[in-house]
């Protein structure tokens, strides 16, 4: 099962790697800059496995790039709040 099949899972995947981005000193704009890169990658590059990553989808392809940063903000916000 890959970890874009679940969002729950996807959620943890993305905690797992910002606990480990914090840990190696990572500051919270490069882990932003991170996940906006991250963000458009999987909009351009991978298939939506479930109906919360279509919806991430939709309204990542219909953000502006200020948007889009909003939206990688808000994830990162998502899997900090769940600790």
């Amino acid at each position: 099962m890959s970890v874009l099949d679940n969002f729950d899972t996807w959620k943890d995947f993305l905690a797992n790697r910002l606990d480990q981005a914090q840990s190696q000193g990572m500051s919270q704009q490069t882990i932003s800059e991170v996940a906006y890169e991250v963000g458009d990658y999987l909009a351009k590059s991978v298939d939506a496995k479930n109906s919360e990553e279509a919806v991430l989808r939709e309204l990542w392809n219909a953000a502006s790039k200020e948007e889009q940063h909003a939206i990688a903000n808000a994830m990162v916000s998502l899997v900090q709040n769940q600790k």
